[in-house]
């Protein structure tokens, strides 16, 4: 009796994390992150819900990893909050649910003894299935090693792939778990124009499709722009939040920044006497452009 009401209680309590699109996967508060002292990013508030695909963009040194870090739960906050759906970064909870592609991610040991099947298959890992492999599971993990182009390396050594081999294997072991949530820094690096393309598609139809959450740095702002649903301009704080569609261009872009032009006697559509402070920063409510 004991056990029955300890395991309905237990039922009770249990989180359910079902992607119900629309649904708050992300919601970042207040942020500000030092490293070594100096303040990175400050004041960063970003709410993402279930289905998006989402690009942050922003010049080197503007805090893009920062603000990946802090979200995976390996920086802490100096003020503010991360709340994956609603619990703390590396709650027991979420584990399994954020799969992480770092920019490292092709730096593997050289004497790494297993292929690319193998490699790509411990994304499907879990604390249910830790050996076994299911049916619909090996066919998953074929169709992603043709999906990221690798098909004949499939039985390769993944230390004797190419630094874009090794890149898209990164790829496709994160797309082969069930995290709902994706965070991908600079994923793209080394991978050629039409793997690109296949594994850039593959995503979309994973936030149509499956309802996958994606969040993806890219300095290839043309790519990202082609692709994403959504987009970040992220320069220590949040200077532009919205549709793809509306980004501001060059000009625009480099007025936001603050960047005057070097020669302002010529005509230029960037207005130089307008300052980066009273820049007003587009922010949009979340989800505004409805069902995808």
């Amino acid at each position: 009796m004991l056990n029955h009401l300890q395991a309905t209680l237990s039922d009770s309590m249990r989180v359910d994390f079902t992607p119900v699109c629309g649904e708050e996967i992300l919601r970042v508060s207040n942020l500000s992150v030092n490293r070594s002292g100096n303040e990175i990013i400050r004041d960063i508030n970003l709410t993402i819900t279930c289905g998006e695909f989402i690009g942050i963009v922003g010049p080197n040194g503007g805090g893009k990893s920062t603000l990946m870090l802090t979200i995976l739960g390996i920086l802490k906050p100096r003020t503010g909050s991360v709340r994956i759906y609603d619990l703390a970064p590396m709650s027991r909870q979420t584990l399994g649910k954020v799969g992480w592609v770092p920019q490292a991610a092709t730096n593997l040991p050289q004497n790494l003894q297993i292929t690319v099947k193998e490699f790509i298959q411990l994304g499907t890992l879990n604390h249910k299935s830790l050996l076994r492999l299911r049916k619909n599971e090996r066919e998953k993990v074929q169709k992603i090693i043709e999906t990221i182009g690798l098909d004949e390396y499939a039985n390769t050594r993944i230390a004797n792939l190419s630094g874009g081999q090794k890149q898209r294997a990164a790829i496709g072991k994160a797309l082969a778990s069930d995290a709902d949530l994706l965070l991908m820094d600079e994923p793209m690096v080394g991978v050629d124009g039409e793997s690109r393309n296949s594994i850039m598609r593959l995503l979309d139809e994973l936030c149509h499709n499956q309802n996958k959450t994606i969040v993806m740095i890219s300095h290839d702002l043309a790519s990202i722009k082609s692709t994403v649903h959504r987009m970040v301009y992220l320069e220590q704080k949040i200077r532009y939040d919205g549709p793809t569609q509306t980004f501001p261009d060059l000009a625009d872009l480099a007025e936001l920044r603050g960047i005057e032009p070097t020669h302002p006697n010529v005509d230029s559509p960037i207005k130089p006497e307008k300052s980066s402070d009273e820049i007003i920063s587009i922010i949009v409510p979340d989800n505004p452009w409805g069902e995808k």
